[in-house]
């Protein structure tokens, strides 16, 4: 079973940028699809972003796409989320999770597996 923390998240102005990282342990990081999920005060948990096992598929929500990027790097356990021109509503805390290998993904893509989250905060 894969253990998953995320790391990078704070307290950013509007227009600026925050990498958040997603550490994996307990298993083999490629073995598994991965994605970004975000859940704001009183809102439902949203999807953001999703990678395959292998980088080759991604997918976005329309309200991050041009904005935020989806990598990883299966040799140093990593999965990361690059996010650029930041607004107040991206605020939320983000989570990394993990699935199944699926060869592609979308944003119905299931994971089995959650991280505790991590906060970000983008003044106005």
């Amino acid at each position: 079973q894969v253990q998953l923390v995320e790391s990078g998240g704070g307290l950013v102005q509007a227009g600026g940028s925050l990498r958040l990282s997603c550490a994996a342990s307990g298993g083999i990081l490629s073995n598994y699809g991965s994605g970004w999920f975000r859940q704001a005060p009183g809102k439902e948990r949203e999807f953001v972003a999703a990678i395959n096992w292998s980088g080759s598929s991604t997918a976005y929500a329309d309200s991050v796409k041009g904005r935020f990027t989806i990598s990883r790097d299966n040799a140093k356990r990593t999965v990361y989320l690059q996010m650029n021109s930041l607004r107040p509503e991206d605020t939320a805390v983000y989570y990394c999770a993990a699935g199944p290998p699926y060869s592609s993904v979308s944003y119905n893509t299931r994971f089995d597996y959650w991280g505790q989250g991590t906060q970000v905060t983008v003044s106005s």
